[in-house]
């Protein structure tokens, strides 16, 4: 690409965030283009993660026309067990939250990185509204009117608005001058996905421990049997002795770890392991800059919250730039940044203070906290009020779902979405 090509909205990032906002924000009929390199198969194979994609963001996927193409490798969730293996003084009963109780079928359905990836790949390479252009952007100006993304490969990119989904060292927020709050956690996660032989009936398991949450989520059934992924959060040191270990090693120690929970442990996928941090920022836009997924928070990977809250991002976006005066003829404008920042702020407040909470009081050894923690459980177990109370919380943000994440059509002035 050479010389400046005009458009009305830049995406920068091609994560499932990023894609997913590029494909919500070209369906708006807006001219759109995409700045960021085509992750290859083989790219998105080494990534171990799986997504558990909450009830808003299936509605999400099935509005942009991908879940059909994903659901054949998804696995339904049906309940979430919380289990304590702290060894505390004060132990906590087994709390399990079944969709059922809320009147659902599930609460959503565990999605691998691989499959999440490429489905959404191919629907941004079908979108005619939209420009991938495969490359990196080398620096972006930010102006009154406009803003101009330098890319890696020569030429230009002026658009009214960037939507930055280029993670947690975004250039874009930078540029746009939002300032963030960033640390860390002793705490490293390490990811596989592993063969068992008891069904997993649809449940996650998380298993409550001293250095942190081990959790199963329930993987679709394989030629050899029963799947989960996993997501075993431990102190550095162990992490590191946990991914150095011969598969069969491992599979003893996991074996050891879940007590029988899921029988006898299989085969052991590739491992993976990644440092836990946290970041919020001062305002998720400003400048014709809207921060998307970890460019405007990251939380530790407990109670799948990470990647569902960018996927609110994108679609709160799209709501906003439909409801401002401005939004469809001037996305950029302040209106509109202003009203999404304003959207956007109790949601993530809320799950960055409750998962950060919780880590820490994992991490707490002082006999008041496990206490406090504790006679928390008690009452969870005992009510079915206050489960359900739990559970509305964990899956609806402040404020209700944004348009694209309810089962209905909205979209008066943009019917290309759908």
């Amino acid at each position: 690409m050479t010389g400046t090509t005009t458009f009305q909205i830049a995406i920068i990032g091609a994560g499932p965030a990023g894609l997913t906002a590029a494909l919500a924000l070209a369906r708006l009929g807006l001219s759109t283009a995409l700045v960021a390199p085509r992750p290859t198969a083989e790219a998105l194979a080494r990534d171990t993660r799986t997504f558990a994609a909450l009830g808003g963001s299936v509605a999400l996927l099935k509005r942009l026309g991908v879940w059909s193409t994903l659901e054949p490798s998804t696995a339904p969730l049906r309940a979430i067990r919380i289990i304590d293996d702290r060894g505390g003084f004060f132990r906590a009963p087994e709390v399990t939250f079944r969709s059922s109780d809320l009147g659902l079928d599930t609460f959503g359905a565990n999605i691998p990185h691989y499959s999440m990836g490429m489905a959404l790949a191919l629907a941004a390479d079908r979108e005619q509204r939209l420009t991938w252009i495969d490359g990196t952007a080398a620096k972006i100006e930010v102006g009154k009117d406009n803003v101009v993304v330098s890319c890696d490969g020569g030429g230009l990119i002026e658009a009214k608005l960037i939507a930055a989904a280029d993670g947690r060292r975004s250039m874009a927020r930078d540029a746009a001058g939002i300032t963030t709050s960033a640390w860390s956690y002793p705490q490293t996660a390490v990811t596989c996905i592993f063969g068992h032989a008891r069904p997993h009936q649809a449940i996650s398991n998380e298993l409550h421990r001293l250095n942190g949450p081990l959790t199963t989520v329930p993987m679709p059934d394989t030629p050899e049997g029963y799947a989960s992924s996993l997501v075993w959060v431990d102190a550095n040191e162990r992490a590191a002795e946990l991914v150095a270990m011969q598969p069969q090693e491992f599979a003893r120690a996991l074996a050891e770890r879940l007590n029988g929970l899921l029988g006898p442990i299989g085969t052991i996928g590739k491992r993976a392991s990644f440092p836990l941090s946290g970041l919020e920022v001062s305002q998720m836009g400003q400048h014709r800059v809207a921060l998307i997924g970890e460019a405007g928070h990251v939380v530790p990977p407990i109670g799948a919250q990470g990647l569902n809250l960018g996927f609110r991002d994108a679609a709160t976006l799209v709501d906003c730039i439909i409801e401002s005066a401005h939004g469809l003829e001037d996305p950029g404008h302040p209106d509109v940044l202003a009203m999404y920042a304003r959207h956007r702020a109790p949601d993530i407040w809320t799950r960055v203070r409750a998962i950060d909470t919780l880590n820490r009081t994992l991490l707490s050894s002082l006999v008041p906290v496990d206490a406090i923690r504790g006679l928390g459980m008690h009452a969870l177990a005992a009510s079915r009020t206050l489960r359900r109370i739990a559970m509305t919380g964990g899956l609806e943000p402040i404020g209700g779902r944004p348009s694209l994440m309810r089962d209905v059509d909205h979209l008066s002035t943009a019917t290309a979405i759908g």
